[in-house]
C-alpha cells in the first residue's frame, strides 16, 4: 500500500499531485508529506542521486480526503549536491514546506557515535505500537492501525505519573515489499520516522501525548541519511527527549539495521498545549548567575 502514497502524478508546470492519504484521521499523517516531499525532488533529477538531508516544517494540518498538488522549487544542480525545495498545498493553502538536499554517492571514512542498543530480535517482541496506544488513549478506534507499517514497542511506557527519561524503542518497517529503489526505501524511512518521534516530549514530565485536554501537533523535522536501508525490513528505532519548554518539546531518533548499521538520524519540535485542565506545571528554575 505505502507505493500508492508514492504515487504522483507529474503536472504541466513540473509540480505533481500526490494522491490523498490512506488512513482516514482527523488530519493527514506529517510522514506523509515527508515521503512525497522527498520523493519528487528527487524525481526532478536524473541519474543516481542520494538525498543526505531534508529541513521541513509543518505549518497547516492536511484534509485526508483530498490530493495534494507539489510544486518542486529547483534551488541549484551542481556536480555532486544539489537543492530541492518543495511546497505541498491542498485547498489554494500552503500546508507544509521542506528543503532537501542529495548527493551523488561517494565512499570515504566512516564513523558514527550512536551504538545500537542490545535489544531482543522482532521475532521476540509481541507488543504493537497501536496496542500501546489504543490503551493510553482508551479510544476504541485508532486510524493510525491503517498506515501501511509495522511496529513493535520493545519497551513500552508504563502508568502514568512517573517520568520516563530512557530512550524508547520500537523495530519498524514498511508493510509488504517494496521496489529496489533507493529513494523509494528513503522516502519510506521518512514516512516511518514521524510514526511515535514527538509523541514522546510527555513521558519526561510522566505525562502521556494522549491525555485528555492535550493539544499537540508536529512543528519541524530534519533528518540525516548515511547510508541505503531497506525500508520494508525491520529498523531499530531509538528515541527520546532532548528537552521541553516553552510550550515545545524536543524528540530526537536514530534508525539502525538488524546488524547495529546507523542509516538515518531525525529530530522532530512539538507543540505542547493544553486546551483545558491543564496539569499543574513546575515552577522556573532560576536563570543561572541570577
Amino acid at each position: 500500500m505505502f507505493e500508492t502514497i508514492l504515487d504522483l502524478k507529474s503536472e504541466p508546470n513540473g509540480g505533481f499531485e500526490a494522491p490523498a492519504a490512506p488512513d482516514k484521521g482527523l488530519r493527514t499523517y506529517g510522514g506523509q508529506f515527508l515521503a512525497q516531499s522527498l520523493y519528487a525532488g528527487a524525481l526532478t533529477l536524473e541519474g543516481d542521486w542520494f538525498v543526505h538531508s531534508l529541513h521541513a516544517y509543518f505549518l497547516r494540518p492536511g484534509d485526508v480526503d483530498a490530493t495534494a498538488r507539489l510544486d518542486v522549487d529547483r534551488v541549484r544542480d551542481g556536480r555532486t549536491f544539489s537543492s530541492r525545495q518543495v511546497m505541498i498545498h491542498q485547498h489554494d493553502k500552503e500546508l507544509f514546506r521542506a528543503m532537501l538536499s542529495l548527493q551523488k554517492p561517494e565512499e570515504t571514512l566512516r564513523y558514527s557515535a550512536g551504538v545500537m542498543p542490545d535489544v531482543p530480535p522482532p521475532e521476540k517482541v509481541t507488543t504493537t505500537y497501536d496496542e500501546v496506544h489504543l490503551a493510553l488513549s482508551q479510544d476504541d478506534e485508532w486510524h493510525g492501525s491503517d498506515r501501511p507499517m509495522d511496529i513493535l514497542y520493545v519497551n513500552p511506557p508504563g502508568e502514568r505519573g512517573t517520568p520516563i527519561t530512557e530512550p524508547q524503542l520500537t523495530w519498524i518497517r514498511i508493510r509488504g515489499t517494496l521496489p529496489d529503489s533507493p529513494i523509494a526505501h528513503q522516502a519510506a524511512i521518512a514516512y516511518l520516522s514521524d510514526s511515535s518521534l514527538v509523541d514522546h516530549i510527555m513521558l519526561p514530565h510522566g505525562l502521556r501525548w494522549q491525555d485528555e485536554g492535550f493539544a499537540g501537533a508536529s512543528l519541524d523535522h530534519a533528518m540525516w541519511f548515511y547510508r541505503p536501508a531497506r525500508a520494508d525490513e525491520w529498523l531499530l528505532f531509538e528515541q527520546w527527549v532532548e528537552a521541553t519548554g516553552s510550550g515545545r518539546g524536543l524528540g530526537k531518533g536514530r534508525f539502525y539495521t538488524r546488524d547495529g548499521d546507523l542509516v538515518a538520524s531525525c529530530a522532530q519540535e512539538g507543540l505542547m498545549r493544553w486546551s483545558h485542565n491543564a496539569p499543574p506545571m513546575p515552577p522556573p528554575k532560576p536563570s543561572p548567575g541570577a
